[in-house]
């Protein structure tokens, strides 16, 4: 670990800790070994930077947009956290390949299936390229939720601190049968995830998932 790498990432866990008032307790509930995948909703700005400095000393990688690296001090701190460029909207092979190279390699790899932020912090509906991810890694996943952070702009504007919490989930693997899943069981597969993230937010943030009731575990093995 260089003294760049200690240095920024030290200062920029200072910085949300001054910025939000941040319930990491929960962290204590992930491996400290091992590869696996996050899957965790995805709001706004200031997760990334919150997750990833409090999840230290542990590797973790995970996407990050590609136009990313137009800002050169995004893309500088994202060169130094690993982050691995993704080209929305398309197969992205080459992220792909990092991606499972990472969890080869024993790290953490942060997915947010909902694809996009919500801004709001309600789930929206997952996609399934977190499926074929597990399928591929044979990774188990992980769920790791957040809320509170949406407040975080008008809160600035109000020079006040965000309250920040975060929840960790029960460690699962999916279910495979032989051969590719179709696009239906893909679809069930990423809704039990969501499901699993659901149950760990208050029901406000629950959005598209609102309804427990929906939930299921056909695909779900618990590790």
């Amino acid at each position: 670990m260089s003294l760049t790498y200690s240095v920024v990432t030290l200062s920029i866990k200072a910085i949300t800790r001054i910025l939000c008032k941040i319930d990491d307790s929960q962290l204590r509930n992930v491996p400290d070994r091992g590869p696996f995948i996050i899957a965790s909703n995805h709001i706004n700005f200031i997760e990334v930077p919150v997750v990833y400095t409090h999840l230290q000393p542990r590797k973790i990688t995970g996407f990050v947009k590609a136009e990313t690296w137009e800002n050169p001090l995004m893309g500088f701190l994202f060169d130094l956290w690993d982050g691995i460029p993704v080209q929305r909207g398309e197969a992205d092979s080459n992220a792909i390949r990092r991606a499972l190279d990472a969890l080869k390699q024993g790290k953490i790899l942060a997915i947010a299936p909902e694809g996009t932020r919500s801004e709001n912090g309600k789930l929206q509906p997952g996609v399934p390229g977190i499926v074929m991810l597990a399928r591929l890694s044979d990774a188990p996943i992980l769920p790791l939720v957040y809320f509170g952070g949406e407040k975080i702009r008008d809160n600035l504007n109000q020079l006040k601190r965000t309250d920040f919490y975060i929840r960790v989930g029960r460690m699962f693997r999916l279910s495979f049968v032989e051969g590719k899943p179709n696009k239906e069981i893909r679809k069930a597969m990423v809704d039990e995830i969501m499901y699993q993230m659901s149950i760990l937010l208050p029901e406000e943030y629950r959005g598209y998932y609102t309804d427990i009731s929906n939930m299921s575990t056909n695909y779900i093995k618990y590790v």
